[in-house]
């Protein structure tokens, strides 16, 4: 009887940096279940493993610094099995990519500043209620509607990359060969801009941000958005790793490993599950986990802490 103890105790880990224990096979296993949805989405997964790890007791700055490596490791993974497919538009991808990383370090730079205020809890979790709240009402009445028609036996028509809308009459147009794509550049480096500055601010990859907006947006065909959108993801978060590790020193890099190995694994079953599913199925699925994910978050700002106290040293600069 004595030795369950033993053997429970060994699985608990010391993460470092969030002055904490946690079990092993737990975040091994969530890092696994967002994996799996990145690469089923074509999303980074930092929307929801973020607020796990806050929800489960990690600090909300390591959270957010550390799930970057995370999705860089889950996002790679997901990518290659794109990119062996043929489904990235590398060019599209590299002004993403560009601009993303310009973002990121305006998110880093906010980061540290909100941080410094002690406004950093506050704001994370009233960015996720915001934005996820939005995106994923949107979202699921789109899905929803799509699913709708076509029970009702309405054809539903894909948007096509030549049905054009304002956005496309903006100046500065590049052609894009592999989207069958030409349109103005300044739309595109304006996407990468937000994704990279609230991906380093909130700990997201922000594909399912992305994904919506080559799709509806730039109209980016189905056959490339995806792989595209892992590409911009990997590199952006790569960039905020550093940045995060550099600057605010918040990275844990135990955690982060932990859930490096289970999204990296995680990853390959969801892109191989992503071919067996329609494409409003699959939006319809990530509508709800986002809108659950900001349920969620509102519920913690309006329920009071469990405990309403406590004690630290306040210094010129603030809480040290």
């Amino acid at each position: 009887m004595a030795s369950a103890p033993a053997r429970t105790t060994q699985l608990q880990i010391y993460l470092p940096i969030a002055e904490l224990s946690m079990n092993l096979f737990f975040l091994v296993g969530i890092g696994g279940a967002v994996g799996f949805l990145s690469g089923l989405f074509g999303v980074g997964g930092g929307f929801l493993l973020t607020p796990l790890l806050i929800f489960s007791g990690v600090p909300a700055p390591v959270a957010v610094a550390s799930v970057t490596g995370q999705v860089v490791a889950a996002s790679t993974s997901g990518a290659l099995s794109y990119y062996r497919r043929g489904g990235i538009d590398m060019h599209l991808a590299m002004y993403l990519v560009l601009s993303g990383v310009l973002g990121a370090f305006g998110g880093v730079a906010a980061f540290a500043a909100l941080r410094a205020a002690g406004q950093l809890d506050l704001v994370i979790s009233l960015g996720f209620l915001l934005l996820l709240g939005f995106v994923g009402t949107l979202m699921l009445v789109e899905a929803v509607r799509s699913l709708l028609k076509r029970r009702a036996g309405i054809v539903v028509r894909e948007k096509l990359p030549n049905q054009h809308n304002w956005i496309h009459g903006l100046p500065m147009r590049i052609r894009f060969k592999k989207s069958k794509l030409y349109i103005s550049v300044l739309p595109v480096l304006g996407i990468g801009l937000c994704i990279g500055f609230l991906g380093s601010l909130l700990g997201i990859g922000g594909g399912f941000i992305l994904v919506p907006a080559l799709v509806y947006l730039l109209r980016v065909p189905g056959t490339v958005v995806i792989g595209t959108s892992l590409l911009q993801v990997v590199a952006i978060m790569a960039a905020t790793t550093i940045l995060h590790a550099l600057q605010s020193q918040s990275v844990d890099i135990l955690l982060a490993f932990c859930l490096m190995v289970g999204g990296v694994v995680g990853a390959q079953f969801g892109a191989s599950a992503g071919k067996y599913l329609r494409g409003e199925q699959l939006r319809a699925m990530l509508a709800v986990l986002v809108l659950a994910v900001a349920i969620r978050f509102g519920y913690s700002l309006i329920v009071g802490p469990a405990d309403p106290f406590s004690m630290a040293v306040i210094g010129l600069g603030g809480v040290l």
